[in-house]
Order: structure tokens, then C-alpha cells, then sequence
């Protein structure tokens, strides 16, 4: 080949590159036409694609994500393929994959032990892998459908969500179970309060929101959840003293305070939102969602409202976004026209 047609190739190549990712970043302003902000244009988005790290031979759902800060490694709740995928996020590539899973959707990091923990749903386990080399260390049984993880930092407990209604508590120093904490259903997303000793908990089944003591390990209050149905993403915004709620049926931000439970605001967003996250540096929210897309809204002391509706692709509905890299990464999973892939998002305000 002449270095003229090698030059012409390099070039129409980076077109397309280019052109892939513009596809995928166009942005849609809130709108009250009804066609959920499809309609125009917004004139500057939030949120920019900047780049796409292949997951590999990945098939069907992905869950959850963690990091490892330190390395800049991302975990990725790989469900649908029995297995979690180490991504390097400073190199931008898949650097590991660890297998023999069963319907892995939980993950968690717990940065004083460099320890892995992953919840599997198949068969009820938290398996534990060493941060360094992600060899397999203790598993521990919980008996069915593990799911959410959450890292007490301060308390030095890990809880897991799991089975039919309770919170397990791990103690990381011995890596064993510690205690549980009963709740009426099996619990989805929860929450730790970093102010006091709550713990805030989704359990659809139960048409609530939990509030139960993670010190006394005890179930001190419930939130009756009656004209909503299938909520699972939470989030805490400890400034306004607000719990997140996004519900999939109908599709909404729920807002409570964390005083009483009473819900204080609530606005349309995307369908089948599986994640929500807070950035407090720009007072905004970004829920993302199976139907395609992420949603970003705008809050102040008592309101919360959308103000851009950003294209991922349908079924991308679990997402991390990383304060200390300011970037939000939205898991992706494979179709006919790409393979599974972790997108990555830069706030561009």
C-alpha cells in the first residue's frame, strides 16, 4: 500500500471512530411536547462520551460496578456471563476476568483489606477475591439471591443485601458473618447514612422503604410505598437530608426526608432505571436506564428537575459515577451492532 492510501485509510478511519461516538452523544433537552425530550436538540450537554472500553466475549445482562481508587480498576458485575471483568480505566482496556460465578450482581471494594467481595444471585454466595491478584479467598454463604453490597468504611462492616428479607453483616477483618438484619422482603438498593446509624432500604415486595438501625441491628422504622411499584436505585444526598428513590412503574424520581419519610418532590425520568447517583460539585442527578438512556437533573433546596436526556443504548441501566475521576461509567452490554462495553462519561461543566 502508498503511504498516500495508508494516509487516506488513517483518515476515514478516525471518521468513523468519530462518527460512532457523535451518534451516541447527541443530547435532548427537557421538553413538555410528551416524546420524552426526543424532539430538540439541547444547545450544550452535561455529559460527554469520551470513550468506549470493550468488556470482550461478554454476553447477556450486566449489574453493578465498584472501583478500586487506588489502581484505577473498575469491577464489572458480569451476570449474564458468570463472571466479574477487571477494567483498567487509566489505560483504557479489560485486563482480567474472573470466572466460575453464579449470576454475579453485587460488587464491592473494601479498600483496608484490598479485598473483592462479589454477590452472586445463583446460588446465594459473597465470594471474596485478593485486590492484588484477584485470586479466590473465602466464600461465604447466605443461602440465595445475594445482591447489593455496601462497605461501612467507619464501622469497618460490610452489608449485603440477600434471600428473602435481610441484610447480612460481615465483619472484613475475619471475613465472616456477623449478624443480620430482618426486613419484610428481599431488599434491593440501600443506603448507609454517614451522619448517623441508619441504613435506608428499597423492598418493593413490601410496598416500603426500610429504616433499620445498622448498630442495634434492628428494623426502626418503614415508609409505606403504596401507589408506586419497582423501585430499585437509591441514593442519599446527606446536604438536603433527602433519599433518592427512582421508581420504574411509572417511571420517577421519588424524593423523602430523611426525617420522616415524606416525600418532598418527585419528576418524570427514563424507564427502567437500575442506578442514580448525586453530583454534589454541580448539584446534579444522573439516573441511568434500561430504556436507552441517562437522564440528568438539575436540584436546588426543593426541586429536582431534568434538564437533558442523553442516548446510551437499550438495557444499559447500571452505572458508576466516580467522584474523585469525575466520570460517569455506564455498563453497556452486547447487541447485533457492538460489542459490551463500559462507556465512559465526562461532565463537561
Amino acid at each position: 500500500m502508498t503511504r498516500r492510501k495508508i494516509l487516506i485509510a488513517v483518515l476515514l478511519g478516525s471518521a468513523v471512530t468519530m462518527i460512532g461516538l457523535a451518534d451516541h452523544s447527541t443530547v435532548f433537552a427537557d421538553n413538555r411536547h410528551g416524546d420524552g425530550g426526543r424532539s430538540r436538540p439541547a444547545e450544550s450537554t452535561p455529559l460527554q462520551l469520551e470513550s468506549k472500553i470493550a468488556l470482550g466475549n461478554v454476553r447477556g445482562r450486566i449489574d453493578h460496578l465498584a472501583i478500586d481508587l487506588k489502581r484505577q480498576r473498575l469491577f464489572v458485575a458480569e451476570l449474564g456471563n458468570d463472571s466479574v471483568g477487571v477494567v483498567d480505566l487509566a489505560n483504557g482496556k479489560m485486563i482480567h476476568t474472573i470466572t466460575g460465578l453464579k449470576e454475579p450482581q453485587g460488587v464491592a471494594y473494601d479498600i483496608a483489606t484490598d479485598m473483592l467481595y462479589v454477590a452472586n444471585a445463583g446460588d446465594g454466595s459473597v465470594r471474596l477475591f485478593d485486590g492484588k491478584d484477584y485470586a479466590a479467598r473465602e466464600r461465604i454463604e447466605l443461602g440465595s439471591d445475594a445482591d447489593n453490597i455496601r462497605v461501612d468504611a467507619k464501622a469497618r462492616r460490610i452489608f449485603v443485601g440477600y434471600g428473602s428479607g435481610a441484610l447480612a453483616v460481615i465483619d472484613p477483618a475475619t471475613r465472616s458473618k456477623v449478624g443480620d438484619i430482618p426486613l419484610a422482603a428481599h431488599p434491593e438498593s440501600f443506603q448507609i447514612d454517614p451522619d448517623t446509624s441508619q441504613i435506608f432500604v428499597n423492598v418493593p415486595e413490601a410496598h416500603g422503604i426500610a429504616v433499620v438501625d445498622r448498630v442495634s441491628q434492628k428494623p426502626i422504622g418503614k415508609w409505606q410505598v403504596a401507589d408506586r411499584g419497582a423501585y430499585f436505585p437509591m441514593a442519599l444526598d446527606a446536604a438536603r437530608r433527602h433519599v433518592l428513590v427512582i421508581f420504574r412503574a411509572p417511571p420517577a424520581l421519588g424524593v423523602f426526608a430523611m426525617t420522616d419519610g415524606k416525600l418532598v418532590a418527585t419528576t418524570e425520568t427514563c424507564g427502567d432505571a437500575d442506578d442514580l447517583f448525586i453530583d454534589t460539585k454541580r448539584g446534579l442527578v444522573y439516573v441511568s436506564c434500561g430504556a436507552g438512556f441517562v437522564d440528568v437533573l438539575a436540584f436546588n433546596t426543593t426541586t429536582y428537575r431534568r434538564t437533558a436526556r442523553i442516548p446510551t443504548a437499550p438495557g444499559a441501566r447500571t452505572s458508576l459515577f466516580v467522584p474523585e475521576l469525575d466520570r460517569l461509567l455506564v455498563a453497556v452490554r452486547a447487541s447485533s451492532r457492538e460489542p459490551a462495553a463500559v462507556w465512559v462519561f465526562r461532565p463537561t461543566s
